[in-house]
Parts: C-alpha cells; structure tokens; sequence
C-alpha cells in the first residue's frame, strides 16, 4: 500500500515525525509487506520545520496520483490559506479512491478541499470553535481523539495523531500487527477513537491560590459527601466566595470539578487493580455503578470496562 505524507514550508515537525514512524520505519519483526511509503512537497525548495530544520522531499504532488492513503501533518497555521493546486491535488486523489487524514491543524487543509462538508471532523480542542465558525458544514467533534469517516480520517492534537496512525494500522493489518506496532512505540495498543481528548488533572495547592488547601483536602477524601456548603466550611470561606474563587482557580465549578477528580481517580484504579465498578464508585464518591458509568462516559468519552480493556497494567 502506498502512503505519502505532505511536507510544507513551516512543517509541524512532531505531526509530520509521528506519520513517518508509524509507517515509515521498515518493520522486518513484522514478517508482512509493510507499506509503501513517500513524502511529498507542497511547496518548492528547502522548506522549514518546527526547531529549525530544513528539509527537501524527493517527490512532488504528482506522487498522489496513486497513493493509497494520504497523511496531513498539521498545517503551516488556521489562518494560512491553503494553495490551490494542493487542493486540488487532493480533491483529485479522493476521487479515485485515496484515503485523507490529518493530523491537528491538518484538519484546516481538508475542510479547503470541501470533502469533509456534512462528515464528522475533529482537530486539536484549541482549534474547534475555529473550524465550526469558520467551515459551518462540518459537524465537529470537539472532544474526541480522531474521527474515522471511512475515507477521510481526522484527529485531535499532536498525539492524538498516533491513535489514528495506530488505528489505520489496525485497519489494514489486524490488532496483533497494530500491538506490535504499538508495544514497539511504546504506547497504550489502543485508545478509542472516542476517548476525551483530556481529563483535568489534580492541582497541588500551589496551583490552586487561596483554595490549594481545600483542593488538597478534596483529594485525599474524594470518597466523601461534598457539597458546597462543606467545601465552604473547609476552606473558611462563605458558599458565595467559595464559588468564586474556586472558578477563578480552576476555570471550573466545584461539582464539576470534584466529578473530574473522581472519574481521574477511576482511571488510576480502573487501570491498577481488579476491583469492579461498583467497590470503584464507592471509593471515587461517585456512589453508584450507575452514577460512576454516567459521568465516566461523559468526561472520558468510553465505558469503564472499555477504558479497562485498553489501559490495565
């Protein structure tokens, strides 16, 4: 199978370095055809990278002509128009049959093409609110790892591009060779493509301002009935500055916080130990099966059970 990943003056160095190490790097270990693989110029002359690399490509738009798959290693900037001639190039090329993806703001090179209107679509969370206001036909996918359309695939930022990577892997070959792949990365062998593109992470008190106390307090006790009023009592505060000073330190409420910490700490122990979903609610505070798979499936974007499947150590 033939892939070619596109080069650009101001190439994304990790995105465009992702693509070349997952298809790229010749695989003996693997005892199969690995892939075909080419990267292709957008642009004349040396281009530049992300740290100070120039680098010229042996091969120019025309390779695409019968590439099989298609990699966009983010994009030069949103802002930057897309030249006519790449677009064209791949309108061209998803015409006979090629497969498009892009990796985080390579998404802005796809929706230039036209052939992501009416079709799910994800890009970093920085850049999603700029893709919906600006291409209204795409139905964006603010907070999902990548997005697989059959024949154009999206994902979110940087990393999220080895998912995807991964994912076609697994397309093409079956999850053994994918595993293999990943074991050798040494990455999770896979992580939903419907998996959140983050989960807030716990802030020591030097990170939470006044409140870093009572965070801290709410960490070590998380499988406890918190409501404001107790959190406002902890902390010495009135309910009404409690509020305030939590949203200013955290960007977020304290329920929805303290939701976003015990689903975290789900994870740890979804992932560390054997305990069922219910002994996990219990010690996260959540309470419930029930209640814990709600908020887990809407923070992390799976099931416990399928987080289990795909991170247990």
């Amino acid at each position: 199978m033939k892939v070619c990943t596109l080069a650009y003056d101001g190439l994304c160095t990790f995105e465009f370095g992702l693509c070349v190490e997952v298809f790229g790097l010749a695989r003996p270990e693997l005892n199969i055809p690995w892939y075909d693989f080419s990267v292709v110029a957008c642009d004349g002359g040396p281009m530049r990278a992300t740290g100070g690399v120039t680098l010229t490509a042996a091969y120019d738009l025309s390779t695409l002509e019968d590439a099989h798959l298609i990699l966009v290693p983010g994009w030069r900037g949103m802002d930057t128009p897309v030249p006519d001639h790449l677009v064209k190039a791949l309108q061209a090329a998803h015409d006979r049959g090629a497969i498009l993806a892009s990796v985080c703001s390579g998404v802005f090179v796809l929706a230039a093409t036209g052939l992501l209107n009416g079709k799910r679509a994800t890009t970093h969370w920085r850049y999603t609110d700029a893709l919906a206001s600006r291409f209204p036909e795409i139905d964006v996918q603010p907070d999902v790892l990548y997005v697989d359309n059959g024949d154009i695939l999206t994902s979110a930022g940087s990393a999220a591009g080895l998912d995807m990577c991964l994912h076609l892997v697994r397309r093409d070959h079956g999850p053994d060779i994918a595993n293999q792949v990943a074991r050798r990365l040494v990455l999770p062998a896979h992580r939903d493509g419907g998996q959140a593109q983050f989960i807030p992470k716990p802030m020591g008190p030097n990170r939470g301002g006044q409140i870093g106390p009572l965070l801290e307090t709410l960490l070590r006790r998380l499988d406890e009935d918190w409501t404001i009023e107790a959190m406002a009592r902890a902390a010495g505060l009135s309910p009404r500055t409690l509020l305030r000073r939590f949203r200013d330190s955290t960007g977020q409420s304290p329920q929805a916080w303290l939701t976003a910490q015990r689903v975290a700490f789900a994870c740890d122990l979804l992932e560390t130990t054997d305990l069922a979903v219910q002994p996990i609610a219990e010690r996260t505070g959540l309470t419930t099966a029930e209640t814990l798979r709600h908020h887990f499936r809407k923070i992390v974007g799976i099931s416990p059970t399928a987080y289990r499947q795909s991170f247990a150590r």
